[in-house]
């Protein structure tokens, strides 16, 4: 199947460059750009791409803005929203995944990475910059504990009672960065059997992805931001 692909971005060099390295690989092209975030929702809406590709800082409307604005939408959205952004800035990461994006990547990232995300992100996958996974996570469940209102989320207690055991130890080890594979290796699992615990876990708190399940889990108290 071919991942259509939309570039949100103000610069139209970068915007060029960008398309010129996503319609060189096989299984992918690029159905749409816009040049500001308020194009980019309404492109979005109108050719339903299967990944949008959305700078952070646009005019009009920024990239976390309508990634928000495309999230929280009625009904749900098949479109994944990759951000990019040359700002190295933990604020702008978090603020992005908690507006719905499914992933984060530098724009000082090699193609081969950046086409990497796009297939990890159409697959219904999320993805961060490696650098930046464990800080931005941590930042987020701190920003909580420094005194941001809990009331319209679960606290660790909660998720505890709504999983199983053996999925509450999966998700420690999702919060933690690991891939279904070394969450095998850990709790001795077959990795299918790990993907099935993380796709009922996933289903069971109305989440989209692991890195929003890894998010819940920071944010409810259950992973904490210095470890345990």
């Amino acid at each position: 199947m071919t991942i259509s692909v939309l570039i949100a971005d103000d610069q139209r060099l970068i915007r060029s460059g960008l398309r010129a390295i996503i319609e060189s690989e096989p299984g992918m092209e690029v159905v749409g750009e816009a040049a500001d975030g308020a194009e980019a929702v309404e492109a979005v809406r109108r050719l339903r791409p299967d990944v949008a590709l959305m700078d952070i800082r646009m005019p009009r409307l920024d990239g976390v803005a309508a990634a928000r604005s495309l999230c929280s939408g009625p009904g749900p959205h098949p479109t994944r929203i990759l951000m990019l952004t040359t700002f190295h800035l933990d604020d702008y990461v978090a603020q992005a995944l908690r507006a719905g994006a499914s992933g984060f990547l530098l724009k000082d990232a090699t193609a081969d990475q950046l086409l990497e995300a796009v297939r990890v992100v159409a697959a219904g996958e999320a993805i961060l910059a490696p650098a930046v996974t464990r800080r931005v996570l941590e930042r987020m469940a701190a920003g909580h504990e420094d005194g941001a209102d809990g009331a319209d989320r679960a606290d660790g207690a909660d998720l505890r009672a709504r999983l199983s055991v053996r999925e509450v130890d999966v998700l420690l080890l999702v919060a933690r960065g690991l891939s279904n594979a070394e969450i095998g290796v850990a709790l001795h699992l077959a990795e299918s059997t790990v993907k099935t615990h993380v796709q009922n876990i996933l289903a069971k708190l109305g989440l989209r992805d692991r890195l929003q399940a890894a998010v819940a889990a920071y944010d409810s108290g259950l992973v904490h931001p210095r470890g345990r």
